[in-house]
């Protein structure tokens, strides 16, 4: 899996989010453009801001059993997979402030690296390596991305 944490790598997957346009159409799923990128930008909204509870200790050992493994393994997301209700972007966004927000939150993460990871707390799993983060951020983005055809 490429690391997001190099710069390089960054730098390719922003390449992509700029070729999006606010009319590409899913290869796949029901999200508009402007919702995926809205949706992509959850990810970081957890790690950087208090907009999303924590789950309690219940439902986070069921996510460390039952979702941690997808999500941070190397295995690609399957199409129309589930997703967590935080995920869900059912109103209209704005495409370029979503674009935005999200390039953002990617420089601001490479920027930080993959030490400032390695071992965080996550929101639903608990401590992850630095690879572990890395596969959940690249991974998400590489999907929605190759959802609308960049």
């Amino acid at each position: 899996m490429k690391n997001i944490f190099d710069k390089e790598i960054t730098n390719e997957v922003i390449k992509r989010v700029n070729l999006l346009t606010p009319k590409a159409k899913a290869n796949w799923g029901k999200m508009s453009v402007s919702q995926m990128l809205a949706h992509c930008c959850v990810t970081y909204e957890i790690i950087y801001t208090d907009k999303h509870p924590k789950p309690n200790a219940f439902v986070k050992m069921l996510l460390k059993l039952f979702v941690k493994n997808a999500v941070v393994s190397e295995k690609p997301f399957t199409k129309n997979g589930k997703t967590a209700p935080q995920f869900i972007i059912s109103d209209e966004r704005e495409f370029e402030v979503e674009k935005k927000r999200l390039i953002a939150f990617m420089i601001k993460t490479q920027e930080l690296g993959d030490l400032y990871f390695d071992g965080k707390e996550s929101h639903s799993f608990g401590k992850l390596s630095a690879k572990e983060w890395n596969n959940s951020f690249y991974k998400h983005l590489d999907h929605h991305l190759t959802q609308f055809g960049v």
